[in-house]
C-alpha cells in the first residue's frame, strides 16, 4: 500500500510505502460501528438523575375520597401516572454505560478505518507540520493553501505553537498517534500524518 506524500501546497510530491496489514485491510462496517459506539459509550459520565415517587416533593394526603366521586382511585399525588409524579424506572447517576472491546478488536477496527481512509484518498502523509508562531491566522492560511478545511493532524511531537494555533479552529484537531481515536478518524474529512507519526502508528498496530 502506498500513501500520498503532500508538500506545503497540498500537492502529491511522491508516495510513501505503508504496510498492507494496517492500511490494506478490508472494510468491516460491523466492527467499525462496534468500536465507535463503544468509544462514545465509554466517554459518558453518567451524570443524569431522575426522581422516583419517594423523592418528588408531594403531600401524603389522599387527593379525594375512595368512593362516590366517579373518578379513579388515587392514593398520593406522587403516583407515576400523575403529572409531577415520580418516574417508574428513574435514571440514576451510577448507571454503567461502558462497553467492553478487546484490544485485538480495537486494533482491527482502527486498521479497517485507516484502510478505508487510504482507499478514499482522505489519508495523506507530510514530512512535518508546524507553524512559526502560535497564531490561528498562520495555521488557517496554511491549511487554506493546502485545500484543507476539516482535518485531523496526527503528529509525533505536539509543538506548543501548533496546539495554540489550532485550538480555536472548529474543523481542526491536533493529536499524537496514541490519541487518534476512532470517532475523530471517522469524523474529519482529511487526515494528515507526519512521517514519524506514521512510523509510530505502524509500531502500535503491528
Amino acid at each position: 500500500m502506498e500513501l500520498k506524500l503532500l508538500n506545503d501546497q497540498g500537492q502529491a510530491a511522491s508516495n510513501v510505502a505503508a504496510p498492507d496489514t494496517i492500511f490494506g485491510r478490508d472494510y468491516n462496517e460491523a466492527l467499525i460501528h462496534q468500536v465507535v459506539v463503544a468509544y462514545q459509550a465509554n466517554a459518558r459520565s453518567g451524570n443524569r438523575k431522575q426522581k422516583d415517587r419517594e423523592e418528588v416533593h408531594h403531600t401524603t394526603k389522599k387527593p379525594w375520597r375512595q368512593k362516590g366521586t366517579g373518578r379513579a382511585r388515587a392514593g398520593m399525588s406522587s403516583s407515576p401516572l400523575w403529572r409531577g409524579g415520580g418516574r417508574i424506572f428513574p435514571n440514576s447517576p451510577d448507571e454503567n454505560f461502558t462497553h467492553k472491546v478487546n484490544k485485538k478488536m480495537y486494533r482491527a477496527g482502527i486498521c479497517s478505518i485507516l484502510s478505508q481512509l487510504a482507499r478514499e484518498g482522505r489519508l495523506s502523509v507530510v514530512e512535518n507540520f508546524s507553524v512559526e508562531a502560535p497564531k490561528t491566522k498562520l495555521l488557517s492560511q496554511k491549511l487554506k493553501d493546502m485545500g484543507l478545511d476539516s482535518v485531523l493532524i496526527i503528529t509525533d511531537n505536539l509543538e506548543e505553537n501548533l496546539l495554540l494555533a489550532a485550538r480555536n479552529l472548529p474543523g481542526v484537531l491536533v493529536c499524537e498517534p496514541r490519541h487518534a481515536d476512532p470517532v475523530s478518524l471517522v469524523f474529519y474529512k482529511k487526515i494528515l500524518i507526519t512521517k514519524l507519526a506514521l512510523a509510530k502508528i505502524e509500531e502500535m498496530l503491528a
